[in-house]
C-alpha cells in the first residue's frame, strides 16, 4: 500500500532545499501580500511567486486537477465575497456603474472588478508558492523540519503521520471498493456528485473503522517503543546553506518592503487601470 505523498518534485532546485525553508516561504510571503489591494504590488509579488514555482519543477500533470479544483474554488469564493457583495470600493476613479447584478442588486464598478482580480491573483500566488511544500518536501523530512522550526516532538511528528495518514486513507477506500465491487457492489459513474455521494455510503464504513484501527496501532506500536518519554533525536541532520539564506533573505526583504509600502499607505487603494 502507497502511504507516503505524492514527491513530484524530486529532483528539482527546491527539493535539494533545506525543508524549512520550503516551510518559511509561505509564511514570509503571506505576510507580504496580506492586506494589499493594489493590484500592481500584488502583481509583483506574483512574479516572485511564479519564478520560486518554477523552481519546484512540479510536473502538471501530477497537479492538474489540483490547479483545477483550487482555481475553480476561488473563483467562486471571490465572485461571492467580492463582486455579488461589492466588497471594496475604497478608490477615487472607476465608481461608474458598468452593471448591475439582477438578484442581489449590486451595482459593479471598475473599482469591484479590480478588486476582485487582485483577490484572485493573491490567490493564486499563495498557492505557488504553497504546493512545493506538499510536493517538494520528502515525506521522511516533514517531522524533523518541524521539529527543527521549535515545535515539540510529539506536535512535528504528529503533522508527519497526519501527511502520511491522507493517502493511508484514500488507498484504503480504493481496496475497500474494489473488494465490496467483488461482492457485488456498483459504484455509481453518474456525474451528479451528491449522487455519487450516497451510493459511497457502503464504502463509508469500513473505511472508517480501518482508519481507526490503523491509528490506535500506530499509537500503540510508539507506546511500545517509549516516544515522549524523553527527548527525541533525529537521524536527518539539517543545515541551512549558502542558497537557502538568499532565499530566506529574499523573501524577507520582498515582505519588509511591501509592509513598509502598506504602512505608507501607497498599496491599501484599489487600483483602477
Amino acid at each position: 500500500m502507497d502511504v507516503t505523498p505524492r514527491y513530484l518534485g524530486a529532483g528539482s532546485f527546491l527539493s535539494r532545499r533545506d525543508p524549512r525553508v520550503l516551510l518559511l516561504v509561505p509564511v514570509l510571503y503571506l505576510v507580504a501580500v496580506a492586506g494589499i489591494v493594489d493590484l500592481r504590488g500584488v502583481l509583483v509579488c506574483t512574479a516572485v511567486a511564479l519564478v520560486y514555482y518554477r523552481a519546484a519543477g512540479i510536473p502538471w500533470r501530477g497537479v492538474r486537477a489540483n490547479w483545477a479544483f483550487m482555481l475553480i474554488f476561488t473563483t467562486v469564493l471571490v465572485v461571492l465575497n467580492s463582486i455579488l457583495t461589492s466588497a471594496d470600493t475604497r478608490s477615487g476613479s472607476g465608481t461608474e456603474v458598468l452593471f448591475t447584478v439582477p438578484v442581489t442588486q449590486t451595482a459593479i464598478t471598475w473599482t469591484t472588478l479590480s478588486y476582485a482580480f487582485t483577490i484572485l491573483v493573491r490567490y493564486v500566488s499563495l498557492a505557488m508558492v504553497g504546493f512545493p511544500v506538499a510536493f517538494n518536501i520528502a515525506p521522511s523530512d516533514l517531522g524533523v523540519a518541524f521539529a527543527r522550526l521549535g515545535l515539540s516532538q510529539r506536535l512535528a511528528y504528529g503533522v508527519d503521520l497526519t501527511f502520511r495518514f491522507l493517502p493511508s486513507t484514500w488507498a484504503s477506500l480504493h481496496e475497500t471498493v474494489d473488494a465490496q465491487r467483488l461482492r457485488g457492489y456498483e459504484h455509481s459513474r453518474s456525474r451528479n456528485p451528491v449522487r455519487r455521494l450516497l451510493t459511497m455510503r457502503p464504502v463509508v464504513v469500513p473505511v472508517t473503522v480501518n482508519a481507526l484501527i490503523d491509528a490506535e496501532d500506530t499509537v500503540n506500536a510508539m507506546d511500545l517503543r517509549g516516544f515522549g518519554g524523553r527527548h527525541r533525536t533525529w537521524m536527518r541532520e539539517l543545515a541551512f546553506d549558502r542558497v537557502d539564506y538568499l532565499i530566506l533573505g529574499g523573501f524577507t526583504l520582498v515582505a519588509v518592503v511591501m509592509v513598509t509600502a502598506k504602512l505608507l499607505g501607497l498599496t491599501g487603494t484599489v487600483w483602477v487601470p
